[in-house]
């Protein structure tokens, strides 16, 4: 959906969910916004039992004047409803009559969407989308709403420690924002009743020497507040992961923090969450998100209340992932590859970009990916190889001239995120599409030795030792024939359009 699909109303209410924070302020704000500047006759609301009452909340309405009226009586029936950072018919937004519903919002889907919908369950926030909807009328976001974008990401991200899409980043990178604003909300965030809520939470720890990791569990509270008492709990000595969460009526909210080479707190979100609800962030913070209907339904043997449930699912689920792993250290380790296959690159086109040819030698640059970012520094002799789902590796130009041959064509390719190389120094950004090369595997020099996985395995290349690149059972472990040493995954969904067996 796009915001110029609105256009054809005239009467548009805009509904955020009841209890809203940040984020629900932000989103609205600006599709408010948008609207009355093309003439609409707009009203942004609220409804359900409680007025706005935080602190940091209500110094975003008045600081950045947001037009949001609390509704609870609201009784009319509307030619148009647009329902931002919640979904129509879900119960945490109090239902309004209209002739026409539409849907921004990034959480999970829980019910049936109208048709006109914008749903991205990967971002962090429904201000991100609102943003890149913005950007794709081709409108001009003001300081103002700019603040409220970036406080509405910064808020529903855990202070940003839960990003993890490039869109997200991109925006965080763009917007021009009020910082001393910025920082009187954030200190204005947390109530005393919520210090004390932080205080007998931590007091309440449970740690588990062997594995060096910590569980606090929390009175309901802002999801903000999970993320200081697990930032504040991380500083303990022998404690090298964090989470910390709570269980409200309609989610499970949690924070992990993690200070340990071997645990990415990312994926640590993701598999606490998997399958229950949605889990992400970065490296070393990350959170994510329960439904407790689903996590109820994954332990029906545990007695007792549903809180005494939620606890076992996280300790569970603490307990399989530390027994789910081996780790590599690609440097030292050599595969035996007696019991794998050989294989060859079927002969299909990919792209690759001299990274001399989009900044000078010795620059360090910062490469956007869906998967994450990638620091690096320019040089001669450095490539950047991209993959058939956008993808991207580094590869050394005696490996890659070894291993493909270079076309005289650009490298064309329809992909969810076009990755982007930044200057880190000077903050320049550049599309990779536009310098990149296609190439070819060559049949007689692209051989590895492969097999699938049984258990999941964090490798650290040679390329990178400071983070590992995660394979699941299923996904295949691979080393060039030419370079042991060179250990990879490589995904199960892809092996087979990228390699078949040498014969």
């Amino acid at each position: 959906m796009k915001l110029r699909d609105l256009l054809a109303f005239n009467d548009i209410v805009i509904q955020c969910h009841d209890n809203p924070d940040a984020d629900a302020l932000a989103s609205g704000y600006g599709l408010y916004l948008y609207f009355k500047d093309q003439g609409k006759n707009i009203r942004f609301i609220y409804r359900g039992n409680n007025r706005i009452k935080k602190s940091n909340l209500m110094i975003m309405v008045d600081e950045l004047q947001i037009p949001v009226e609390y509704a609870p009586s609201f009784d009319e029936e509307v030619e148009l409803l647009l329902t931002v950072d919640c979904q129509y018919g879900q119960r945490n937004v109090t239902m309004t009559r209209a002739q026409t519903i539409a849907v921004i919002d990034h959480h999970q889907k829980t019910v049936e969407l109208p048709e006109l919908s914008e749903v991205r369950s990967s971002v962090g926030s429904a201000s991100t989308i609102v943003w890149d909807m913005l950007m794709d009328e081709g409108y001009e976001i003001d300081m103002k709403l700019s603040t409220a974008l970036y406080y509405g990401l910064y808020c529903d991200t855990n202070k940003f420690s839960e990003v993890s899409h490039p869109l997200d980043r991109d925006m965080m990178d763009e917007l021009v924002v009020n910082r001393s604003l910025i920082v009187k909300m954030r200190n204005s965030n947390m109530s005393l009743d919520e210090l004390k809520i932080t205080g007998k939470a931590i007091l309440g720890y449970e740690f588990f020497a062997e594995k060096k990791y910590l569980i606090i569990e929390s009175e309901p509270c802002d999801p903000n507040i999970l993320g200081v008492m697990s930032d504040f709990s991380l500083e303990t000595e022998g404690v090298d992961v964090c989470i910390a969460y709570y269980v409200g009526k309609d989610e499970i909210k949690f924070s992990v923090r993690s200070c340990a080479k071997e645990v990415h707190a990312n994926e640590l979100a993701f598999f606490l969450a998997e399958g229950v609800g949605g889990g992400g962030g970065h490296i070393y913070k990350a959170g994510g998100t329960m439904r407790p209907e689903l996590v109820a339904g994954k332990q029906t043997q545990v007695q007792g209340s549903f809180q005494d449930g939620a606890e076992w699912y996280i300790k569970h689920k603490m307990e399989e992932y530390f027994d789910s792993y081996d780790v590599i250290i690609a440097r030292n380790t050599l595969l035996d590859t007696s019991s794998m296959d050989r294989y060859v690159k079927i002969p299909c086109k990919r792209g690759c970009a001299k990274l001399t040819d989009i900044f000078p030698e010795n620059t360090r640059v910062s490469i956007r990916t869906l998967e994450g970012d990638i620091d690096i520094t320019v040089n001669d002799q450095l490539y950047v190889m991209i993959g058939i789902e956008g993808e991207i590796y580094p590869i050394d130009a005696r490996k890659l001239k070894r291993s493909y041959s270079l076309a005289n064509e650009g490298y064309d390719v329809n992909l969810e995120y076009n990755p982007t190389i930044k200057d880190c120094a000077s903050g320049e950004k550049k599309q990779i599409l536009a310098y990149a090369r296609t190439i070819i595997p060559r049949d007689d020099h692209s051989v590895i030795f492969a097999s699938r996985i049984k258990k999941t395995v964090k490798i650290f290349t040679m390329w990178d030792e400071e983070k590992y690149y995660l394979g699941n059972p299923g996904d295949y472990i691979a080393c060039r024939e030419d370079d042991l040493h060179d250990i990879y995954i490589i995904k199960e969904r892809l092996f087979d359009q990228l390699y078949t067996r040498k014969k």
